[in-house]
């Protein structure tokens, strides 16, 4: 599977595509929820915000070495990390995208200033910039994908 590129300008060139009221093709988050989901992976990724791991530690290689491969990430799955009913922090899409656009550029600050950071995912366990691009490509394809952005 290709994978979106993970730059700025790319994500916002699709995002700016995204009307605030459009329906997704599977999953019951809001088109402004999603982006905003997408800004707390950004967080979870330069340790903003932290949450307690869910896999077992024998099982970190294998969740990270799916994270190199092709495959995209399975649709539906609830995650005790990200609750369904989360309410919106943005008053409307635009701030939701201007705040995710922020947090892409902290992201590339946080491990520029040190490349051998690492930050911790609740799945996935510690993951370096180049392992937390990968996840974020596919995290953001299968978003994108769920409100027709990938073209």
């Amino acid at each position: 599977m290709n994978f979106i590129e993970f730059d700025i300008e790319y994500i916002v060139n699709r995002l700016d595509q995204l009307n605030p009221n459009q329906q997704p093709n599977w999953g019951t988050m809001s088109a402004q929820r999603m982006v905003e989901h997408l800004t707390d992976s950004v967080q979870l990724s330069t340790q903003k915000i932290s949450f307690p791991m869910e896999v077992p530690e024998e099982k970190i290689g294998r969740m990270q070495d799916f994270l190199r491969t092709d495959k995209p990430l399975i649709r539906n799955v609830e995650v005790a990390f990200a609750p369904k009913d989360t309410p919106l922090r943005n008053e409307e899409m635009e701030l939701a995208i201007d705040e995710l656009v922020i947090e892409l550029i902290e992201f590339e600050e946080f491990y520029s200033t040190n490349p051998s950071r690492t930050a911790t995912h609740p799945y996935y366990g510690a993951l370096n910039y180049e392992l937390w691009v990968q996840l974020h490509k596919k995290h953001f394809t299968h978003h994108f994908e769920q409100f027709n952005l990938v073209p």
